[in-house]
């Protein structure tokens, strides 16, 4: 007997090529999930695909913040930090399991660009621009109240500081729950499912996509095509859009080795990194630094890790951390508009702005932007969408209405291994898991979380077996699989 999720994915395929789509998604990150949701809650016909899993690539390997970003106010992008921070308040509104209140400490030095009562300023206008309606409080903070708070910091030149207030989330489960919450308004959203060609049409556009799990292809008529392929979006036919990718990685420790209260932000000259409490774990990161490799393998190299246990020993002299307390790792690419001088200036200096142009009549390119502000950039989009159909929208209800019910939220963090075999069957029948690593990188994040992962992993693999009809050879070439992709 055919597995559910294979008999769905079978019909899906045939839908795509049979009905005509208002809009069709090509990108499943959290950009192109959040057009999905948006046009399918005000009642247009959506299909999504992705050439990879949902959250492949950016989207799962963020710093995990929801944030106006302090350091964007620092370089005087008002706008974009006023946008951000509002939007961190409504993600925090409609998906409370998913945005948590963090508090950061900022410790201050002298002769840094830092100063104590710029920050001091700095954080307050931070809370202004979230409607005064922060997630928690912004305050500054002596040497002693600070040293308090985090015996282990650096001493030297130590003025102060001041904390304030951001969110925590989980990147992988918010493109998640929007695709959900896109699939519960009509939408049909399907992974491993690659964009080939598209050729204009009266109206609209006829696409051909490729099935990578079946080997089949099919014709697909969209009245209007968006393009929301991330750190991709430049290759992909018929785009206009020009990125300038740069990579950041992200260090695991245990709390038990490098702890901390709260979030830390810890300065080198202008740029700045975190550590992020993660229950029994600290999440350290990221760097900023210029990418030209491979988008499906992004790797970590052993300079990004010295560099990052550098600055984080530099602040916190006694840790004296080393590459071999590095529990897990994973190395991202952010997709920025990249800017038109030939002098592009330092990767943290490029604007996170988004971008959102009709390039041809029905094609739209979106690209650049925050996690923060996915929703507010697929409303804008959304927006265009309803313009070029001459169609008139209802308003956008994305800010307003849940993202999913509390009730279904039951799997949105680490799962304890009592209901394991539970969550991933949840995972494949009910959010599209069909390859190990869906599981262990993005699902349940178990392979940065255990540290017994590889364990876990193999059992996952058993389970999965059972539920997807794996042979013996399909369960070991997934286990493979996933020690490459996280070497």
């Amino acid at each position: 007997m055919m597995n559910p999720t294979a008999t769905s994915r079978s019909d899906d395929f045939d839908r795509l090529g049979s009905e005509t789509w208002d809009v069709l998604v090509i990108g499943g990150g959290i950009v192109g999930s959040g057009v999905a949701r948006d046009a399918a809650m005000r009642g247009l016909r959506v299909a999504l695909v992705d050439r990879h899993d949902f959250a492949f690539g950016t989207s799962s390997r963020s710093s995990r913040l929801l944030h106006g970003g302090l350091r964007y106010l620092a370089q005087g992008h008002v706008g974009l930090v006023h946008e951000a921070s509002v939007e961190k308040c409504v993600l925090h509104r409609i998906a409370p399991h998913l945005a948590h209140p963090l508090p950061f400490l900022f410790p201050t030095y002298r002769r840094t660009p830092w100063a104590r009562w710029k920050l001091s300023i700095g954080v307050r206008i931070y809370d202004w621009l979230c409607g005064r309606r922060n997630l928690g409080p912004s305050s500054t903070l002596s040497v002693a109240e600070i040293v308090e708070k985090l015996p282990g910091l650096r001493r030297e030149n130590l003025t102060g500081g001041v904390r304030y207030f951001d969110g925590l989330t989980n990147d992988a489960r918010l493109v998640i729950d929007t695709l959900r919450s896109a699939v519960a308004h009509g939408a049909l959203v399907r992974s491993y499912t690659t964009f080939v060609a598209a050729d204009p049409a009266s109206p609209g556009w006829t696409c051909r996509v490729r099935d990578e799990t079946g080997d089949r292809e099919a014709r697909v008529a969209a009245a209007t095509v968006v393009n929301a392929a991330g750190c991709w979006a430049a290759d992909v036919p018929h785009s206009r859009v020009r990125l300038r990718l740069t990579k950041g990685i992200h260090l695991v420790l245990d709390q038990a080795r490098f702890a901390v209260p709260e979030a830390v932000v810890m300065a080198e000259g202008k740029r700045i990194l975190f550590a992020l409490p993660w229950a029994e774990r600290v999440i350290v990161g990221s760097t900023d630094t210029d990418y030209d490799g491979s988008l499906e393998d992004v790797p970590t190299d052993e300079s990004d890790v010295a560099y990052v246990l550098d600055v984080v020993n530099r602040a916190f002299p006694p840790a004296r951390l080393e590459p071999t307390d590095v529990l897990a790792h994973w190395a991202g690419v952010r997709p920025l508009i990249a800017p038109k001088k030939v002098r592009r200036g330092s990767p943290s200096d490029t604007s996170r702005n988004h971008q959102i142009r009709m390039p041809h009549s029905g094609w739209i390119d979106v690209a650049g932007g925050k996690l923060t502000t996915y929703r507010r950039m697929a409303q804008q989009t959304v927006d265009l969408v309803g313009r070029h159909l001459k169609r008139a929208l209802p308003a956008c209800r994305t800010a307003r209405e849940p993202l999913v019910d509390p009730a279904e939220a039951a799997f949105s963090g680490v799962v304890p291994p009592p209901v394991a075999r539970e969550a991933v069957e949840h995972y494949c029948r009910r959010e599209w898991a069909l390859r190990l690593d869906d599981v262990m990188l993005r699902r349940a994040g178990w392979h940065y979380y255990r540290k017994d992962a590889d364990d876990v992993a193999r059992q996952t693999a058993a389970w999965m077996a059972e539920i997807l009809g794996w042979d013996e050879a399909k369960r070991e070439a997934e286990l493979k699989h996933l020690r490459h992709v996280t070497r």
